[in-house]
């Protein structure tokens, strides 16, 4: 019995593409949007960590929100980050993301002030509670700084709108018993262990790297749900390359840089993160077209 995917199975956090100015390339973030969806993706991540949603004002995320729901049309699920650290701030972007017509919450941990796992489960209540729209929590520890613990995941799970989880805590032990205890769906967001988490329960991927090699992530997903574990292994292979060569620094960094090189406008980067040195660009060359990427 396969556990449902309330987002479809391919979600990749977009990047936000900037001109050299700072300013939005809007006709950009709309190229991305459909070069998302013309390469297998069944939703789109919007004001997430990828999009550099830190640096973006609240009109900005906004704006970004209506752009790329007009761009990909009603059929493809539109999720937007909303979370921070500050509770009522996470609230008020959860409405705005609400009212700017998103399908869907992609809510982090609070990050920095390192709550209790009371406090975490209070904080994700409480933005839950705030719309109407179906919640994605997303626990990354390693830049929130606490985890959120099966036993928090497993109560969060019976709120009505708690509907999925973006796990990239990189403990897929934890992980599966989490999916035994409670069922949760949870999406991979840690591209090379998105296979991984395929065979522990998982039920699709929040990705980076769907930017750059949708096509055969979506393969990967189609032949481990039809039942060809050797054809998803074979692809997760290829891509490796790809899964280490994108992180080598900051993953937005270097996706923007790929994009470039693909002949699409993944824009500059706003302070403090810095765009690729032309070494780094030439290694991620290397890396994309060893795991099948054309690239300039």
């Amino acid at each position: 019995m396969t556990t449902p995917a309330p987002f479809g199975r391919l979600l990749t956090a977009m990047v936000t593409p900037f001109t050299k100015d700072g300013a939005i390339d809007w006709a950009g973030v709309e190229t991305l949007a459909a070069h998302l969806v013309a390469n297998g993706h069944d939703g789109i991540v919007v004001n997430g960590t990828t999009g550099e949603a830190p640096t973006t004002k609240s009109s900005e995320k906004e704006e970004i929100i209506r752009v790329v729901r007009n761009a990909v049309g009603p059929k493809i699920k539109v999720l937007s980050g909303a979370g921070d650290n500050e509770t009522e701030y996470s609230i008020n972007q959860a409405k705005r993301t609400e009212n700017a017509g998103a399908d869907g919450l992609l809510v982090v941990t609070p990050y920095y002030n390192k709550p209790p796992q009371a406090g975490i489960e209070a904080h994700f209540r409480a933005v839950a509670d705030a719309t109407d729209l179906p919640m994605m929590m997303y626990d990354i520890p390693g830049r929130t700084g606490v985890p959120i613990e099966p036993d928090t995941i497993v109560r969060l799970f019976e709120h009505p709108r708690i509907v999925a989880l973006k796990d990239a805590k990189g403990d897929v032990a934890s992980t599966s018993w989490v999916i035994k205890r409670c069922g949760i769906p949870i999406y991979s967001g840690d591209d090379i262990l998105n296979l991984p988490l395929l065979s522990v329960g998982a039920v699709g991927f929040v990705s980076v790297c769907g930017h750059t090699v949708g096509k055969d992530l979506r393969e990967l997903l189609d032949a481990w749900f039809a039942g060809n574990s050797t054809r998803a292994l074979e692809i997760h292979q290829k891509l490796l390359p790809v899964f280490t060569g994108t992180f080598r620094t900051q993953g937005a960094i270097l996706t923007k840089a790929a994009l470039t090189l693909m002949g699409l406008p993944g824009g500059h980067t706003r302070l403090p993160l810095v765009d690729a040195t032309e070494a780094q660009i030439a290694q991620l060359r290397e890396d994309l077209r060893a795991g099948g990427v054309a690239v300039n």
